[in-house]
């Protein structure tokens, strides 16, 4: 990574943060997601069939939210940006009877939908068959014989850009038909429960509302003295219109963007003999984020086989756009001494140094709000604060503005999370349940703490961490695809059985998570889950030989229902 400011994915941010945040410690009078057991056995704590809860979201979006009532403002609820978060945010108020409307200064999906998560992922479901295809040993091995594989460069540009726009058609709809106006502008905080919006040529138009939520994201981190002229020197942005495939390109920084990238360039590349990435990393090693023994193996198996290398602990103080002839050239600087190392020559260089908040504009200065570098800065409860570090009333925030954990589900858990607390239930949201995937092949993904962040928790409070793994080599559905490359790990304690953290590096790591992280959110430990049954063959055996693996001390009692005899 460039630089640490306005960075999002730091090793910290990742993995939720190197403590126990102060909501795994909440009595039980709160309705939490899920810490522990006494949380769950609260009795605000309720889960509503599903019928009921679709039959209030039926009934007020006849009305856009008439069952509450927005007593004198003209809104229950108004969220500024329409990403993920304040779509997820929309759609939670108008099912609990809240006059709901989101401003949109862009398109309707925000950063995730229009220029992340979704249309990258087209172009990794393209990268993954390219891969697959191209690796003769493999399909051999499988009794395949396949005599060539190419691609249609503008026709893979051509299925992320369509697969963008019905998500965000999808998106749009799903807003319209529950009745969520959706005003068209750009968002001001003018006071004290009051917006301003509008597009430039036109008048403004100012609401009142009685809750406000900030959702207005992010964009790319640029570095000083990087020159972006989207063409050769481009971010995340412009590389998912995909208009070449160059044949030597420099990527800034390795973390989810850069590894996810590096993953797209080498598969498309082979087919043309080129693709050569170098990456280019602040840091000493590689994917700084990751549970260092993850990313020591996902180095093995995503980067070494690869038509890749890399310089770390180097900064990319200069860079140059090609012009006239000329490659793009990269000034690199010893991190800590900086000091000039060397320059190199490439075709083109992507910048995947993390994202910045999106927080100019908003008229935060209004109501007496500071930004810290540029993130608005919250509580547990997402509730903004001001310069005097006091709760501003009625104004929340969520997602990559507020910096707490750059993704997009954890924006819209985060405006679930606020919805409930204005809708009378008070809720505090546990990130450290929230898992995180990069979507390489094979995949990689993460909840909780990592290895080195757990032991130092444990060596502050005075418990006893252990760790198990098991590899996907031992699993009957990954030899059958012949994908056998991965391994699953568990950090938890011996004392108690609580589950710290999980990482998985292999096939399909990134749907395997969810079992780990539910079990966080819900205070299940392994003592329990180990009891949980998995169909046979299937890949979610490595995680139950996971918890299975896993030892507490002797007259641990159960956490939640202790087994009944048949």
């Amino acid at each position: 990574m460039q630089s640490t400011a306005a960075v999002s994915l730091s090793a910290s941010a990742i993995a939720g943060g190197g403590a126990r945040s102060e909501a795994t410690r909440r009595p039980g009078g709160l309705r939490v997601c899920g810490l522990r057991g006494e949380a769950l056995a609260c009795p605000s704590l309720r889960i509503s069939p599903v019928p009921a809860r679709l039959a209030v979201a039926r009934a007020a979006a006849a009305t856009n939210g008439a069952v509450a009532g927005s007593g004198g403002f003209d809104y229950d609820l108004v969220i500024i940006g329409a990403g993920v978060g304040g779509h997820g945010a929309a759609l939670h108020a108008v099912e609990e009877g809240l006059k709901t409307a989101i401003i949109e200064g862009d398109v309707v999906g925000g950063t995730c939908v229009n220029r992340g998560c979704v249309p990258s992922k087209a172009l990794l479901a393209v990268s993954g068959r390219m891969r697959e295809l191209h690796d003769e040993h493999h399909m051999k091995s499988l009794g395949l014989q396949v005599s060539s594989a190419g691609y249609d460069r503008q026709a893979v540009a051509d299925h992320a850009n369509n697969l963008a726009s019905k998500i965000r058609s999808n998106l749009t709809n799903s807003m319209k038909a529950l009745g969520v106006d959706i005003l068209t502008g750009v968002g001001t905080i003018v006071g004290k429960q009051k917006v301003r919006y509008g597009k430039a040529g036109l008048p403004d138009k100012e609401i009142t509302a009685r809750n406000i939520i900030i959702a207005t994201g992010s964009t790319p981190f640029v570095p000083k003295g990087i020159e972006i002229d989207g063409k050769t020197v481009f971010t995340s942005d412009h590389a998912l219109k995909l208009e070449s495939v160059p044949d030597w390109i420099a990527i800034v920084g390795s973390g989810y963007i850069g590894l996810e990238f590096s993953d797209v360039y080498t598969a498309l590349g082979s087919e043309l003999n080129i693709g050569q990435v170098t990456f280019v990393e602040a840091l000493d090693q590689l994917m700084p984020g990751f549970d260092p023994e993850i990313a020591k193996l996902a180095q093995r198996v995503l980067i070494n086989p690869r038509k890749i290398d890399y310089h770390t602990g180097v900064f990319a103080s200069k860079i140059t756009p090609a012009k006239d002839g000329k490659p793009v050239l990269i000034e690199l600087i010893d991190a800590k001494t900086k000091e000039h190392k060397e320059t190199l020559e490439v075709d083109a260089a992507l910048i995947a140094t993390g994202r910045a908040p999106f927080t100019k504009g908003l008229g935060l200065e209004n109501i007496n709000v500071v930004t810290q570098r540029g993130f608005v800065p919250v509580d547990e409860r997402m509730r903004v604060m001001d310069a005097d570090g006091n709760v501003v009333p009625n104004l929340y925030c969520i997602g990559d503005a507020n910096g707490k954990l750059m993704l997009a589900h954890a924006a819209s858990a985060q405006g679930i999370s606020v919805v409930e607390q204005i809708s009378g239930k008070d809720h505090i949201l546990n990130h450290l349940s929230i898992p995180a995937a990069c979507f390489t092949h094979p995949e990689i993904s993460m909840v909780g703490l990592t290895e080195p962040q757990a032991r130092e928790q444990a060596d502050k409070e005075g418990f006893e961490v252990d760790v198990v793994k098991t590899s996907f080599k031992a699993n009957t559905k990954a030899l059958a695809e012949n994908e056998g490359d991965g391994i699953a790990k568990l950090i938890y304690r011996r004392d108690t059985g609580e589950i710290l953290g999980v990482h998985i590096l292999g096939l399909h790591a990134a749907d395997l998570i969810h079992e780990a992280s539910n079990a966080i959110a819900l205070g299940t430990r392994v003592q329990d889950i180990k009891f949980a049954v998995h169909a046979h063959p299937t890949l979610s055996e490595v995680l139950d030989e996971l918890f299975k693996a896993a030892k507490v001390n002797s007259g641990v009692s159960h956490s939640v229902n202790e087994p009944v005899a048949a």
